[in-house]
C-alpha cells in the first residue's frame, strides 16, 4: 500500500474538494491511500519550508501559493515535474490553461507544480444595493452624482461611507489587515499600482519611497481606521474572514479574491443574484490594475513516493476534477471549466474570470518575497497602530528591504 501525505491551506472549499478528489482517486487506485492535512497559512509555511517538510519527505505533496514558488525552486524544495510531464503529459497542458496561470510556473523552461485554485482580485459588490432606486436617489442627494460601482478611490470612499449603517448590520467595505504576509502585501501592491506606482525600480531593487506609495498608505490607513466606512473587524481579518463577512451579507463591496464572488453568487446561496464584479478603482486617467496570485500543488523533493504523487497530480489536472473544485466552493483553473455553460449557470461569476485573469498583474518574482512581505507587514502595522507619518514609515521600510538584500528578477 502506497501512502501519500498532502498538506494544504485551511479553507472549507479546499477541504471539500480534496476530500472528493482523493476519494475518487483511491477508488481508481485501490493500492494508494491519501492523508490530507489542513493547516492555517502560517502553519503551512512553517511545515513545508521552515521545518523542511517538503525536502525531508514528511509531505509528498504540498499546496504552495505563487508567492513562495521562487524560493521553493531556488532552494530545491520542490521536485522538477518536467521529466514526468515528458513521460506522461498532463492532459492538454499547457494550452488548456490561461497564460496567466502557466507563465508564473515557468522557471527557465521547467515546471515544479500545477495550478489548483485561481484567485485574481477584483471589486466585488452587492448589485442589489447599487441598483436599488431608493439607494440611488439617496446617494445622489448626498453626493451629487449617480451611484455606481466606484471607478476611483474617492468614489470608493464615498460609496463605503454611504452604505455603512452599523444599526442595520451593514458596512461599506472590509479589508483583510491581519499581518500574515499575504493580504497586507496584496492590498498595498494594488493601492500602489492603481496610483501609477511600482514596487521595484529599474535595477530590480525594492521601491517603497515614492509619492504613489505614500498616497496609497495614507488612503489605506484612513479608510481602515474609519468606522464610518469600514468593517471594524478588518484589522484582525485575514482574506478568508473578510470574505466570510461579505458572504454574511454585512458588507456592500470589497476588493478581494474572485473566489469569494464565486461563493457568494452561486445558485442557492444567500446572495444568489445579488453579487456582481467590476474593475478595481484607480486614479483618474489610469488603467485599472488587478493582481493574480494562485494556489498550486507540487511534489516535495524528499518524497519517497514521487511516481504515485505525480500520478495524483495528473488526476487532479483532468477536466472533470477541475470542475469538482468549483462544485465544492473553490475556483477551478482550466479554461474548459471557466467556459463551461453549466459552471457559469451554477456560478455566474465564472463568466468574468477569464477576462479578469488575463489582465491581472503578478508580484515581482524573487526568492526574497516572504522577506519583502514581512517588511510590508511592518508598514501596515505601523500605519494602523500609530500616527507616524507615512513618509517616515516607508523610509524605514525602504532601508529594511535594502538591508535584507532583496532583489526582484
Amino acid at each position: 500500500m502506497t501512502r501519500l501525505r498532502i498538506a494544504y491551506r485551511e479553507f472549507s472549499g479546499f477541504e471539500k474538494a480534496l476530500a472528493a478528489q482523493t476519494k475518487l482517486y483511491c477508488a481508481e487506485r485501490p493500492g494508494v491511500e491519501i492523508e490530507t492535512v489542513s493547516l492555517h497559512l502560517e502553519q503551512l509555511y512553517r511545515e513545508l519550508f521552515a521545518e523542511e517538510g517538503l525536502r525531508l519527505g514528511k509531505w509528498d505533496l504540498g499546496m504552495v501559493v505563487t508567492d513562495w514558488l521562487a524560493g521553493a525552486v531556488e532552494e530545491g524544495r520542490l521536485e522538477n515535474l518536467t521529466p514526468y510531464m515528458k513521460a506522461a503529459p498532463l492532459p492538454e497542458w499547457p494550452q488548456g490553461w490561461a497564460r496567466s496561470l502557466v507563465e508564473p510556473l515557468d522557471f527557465n523552461g521547467d515546471v515544479y507544480c500545477i495550478p489548483y485554485h485561481d484567485g485574481p482580485e477584483c471589486l466585488i459588490y452587492r448589485s442589489d444595493l447599487f441598483s436599488s432606486a431608493q439607494e440611488q436617489q439617496n446617494f445622489r442627494a448626498a453626493y451629487g452624482y449617480d451611484l455606481a460601482p466606484p471607478q476611483t478611490w474617492q468614489q470608493f470612499e464615498d460609496a463605503a461611507r454611504f452604505f455603512t449603517r452599523p444599526e442595520e448590520g451593514l458596512f461599506g467595505t472590509v479589508f483583510a489587515c491581519f499581518p500574515d504576509g499575504h493580504n497586507t502585501l496584496y492590498d498595498f501592491a494594488l493601492q500602489v499600482w492603481s496610483r501609477g506606482g511600482e514596487l521595484q525600480d529599474g535595477a530590480g531593487l525594492p521601491l517603497l519611497m515614492s509619492a504613489e506609495a505614500e498616497a496609497a498608505l495614507d488612503f489605506y490607513r484612513r479608510v481602515v481606521r474609519d468606522a464610518t466606512l469600514c468593517h471594524p473587524g478588518s484589522t484582525g481579518f485575514d482574506s478568508v474572514q473578510s470574505g466570510d463577512a461579505f458572504l454574511s451579507g454585512s458588507v456592500a463591496m470589497m476588493v478581494n479574491w474572485f473566489g469569494f464572488a464565486s461563493q457568494s453568487g452561486c445558485a442557492g446561496g444567500a446572495l444568489e443574484g445579488k453579487v456582481a464584479l467590476a474593475a478595481i478603482p484607480c486614479s483618474p486617467g489610469l488603467t485599472p490594475a488587478s493582481l493574480s496570485v494562485f494556489w498550486t500543488m507540487g511534489i516535495g523533493s524528499g518524497s519517497r513516493n514521487k511516481e504515485a504523487a505525480y500520478d495524483f497530480l495528473r488526476f487532479l489536472a483532468r477536466p472533470e476534477m477541475d470542475r469538482e473544485v468549483v462544485r465544492h466552493g473553490a475556483v477551478g483553473v482550466r479554461l474548459s471549466t471557466w467556459r463551461d455553460a453549466e459552471v457559469q449557470r451554477m456560478v455566474p461569476a465564472f463568466r468574468e474570470i477569464e477576462a479578469i485573469s488575463m489582465g491581472a498583474r503578478r508580484l515581482p518574482r524573487t526568492s526574497g518575497l516572504p522577506e519583502f512581505a514581512e517588511v510590508v507587514n511592518g508598514v501596515v502595522e505601523a500605519a494602523l497602530e500609530s500616527d507616524e507619518p507615512s513618509a517616515s514609515i516607508l523610509q524605514r521600510a525602504q532601508q529594511q528591504s535594502l538591508a535584507k538584500k532583496i532583489r526582484f528578477q
